[in-house]
């Protein structure tokens, strides 16, 4: 089973109207982004849209770099406006767990071009897929057993 994303739109209604669950989100693919060796400047969500588990984040660059962040960076309105495309699938739990995710995130423009669109797709779908039935790997670790004493 998995948790349905609820996601407002546009700057003002980001930050007020997410729930705990897709803040966090947002923060973890700010996090991804903001760890690319070829982003050198800090980044704010401008926009977020979407669907079940599927979030669509519009980023603006600010005036701050990432190296030594500022408590006010002010957006950079004719500067880069990357596009991130980020798929999760989370657990049932009282704090839900991720069991699986994705990112993508590039030049606006460039999330439009057919090839990248069917391979988000279908990374997309694997991610919808984690957890599901008994055709799940097995990773060490995920059963113990013991051996009890001769009698």
């Amino acid at each position: 089973v998995s948790l349905w994303l609820p996601l407002a739109l546009g700057v003002a209604a980001v930050a007020a109207g997410q729930s705990p669950l897709q803040r966090r989100v947002v923060r973890d693919v700010l996090e991804y982004f903001h760890g690319r060796s070829n982003v050198h400047f800090l980044f704010k969500e401008r926009e977020v849209d979407g669907v079940i588990e599927r979030l669509r984040l519009g980023l603006a660059q600010t005036t701050c770099r990432k190296r030594a962040p500022q408590r006010h960076c002010r957006v950079l309105e004719t500067r880069r406006r990357p596009t991130c495309l980020a798929c999760y699938k989370f657990d049932t739990s009282d704090v839900p767990k991720v069991l699986d995710k994705y990112h993508n995130c590039g030049p606006s423009h460039h999330l439009a071009a057919k090839e990248i669109r069917q391979r988000d797709e279908a990374e997309c779908r694997a991610v919808e897929e984690a957890g599901k039935g008994g055709d799940t790997l097995y990773l060490p670790g995920m059963f113990a057993f013991s051996r009890g004493l001769p009698a």
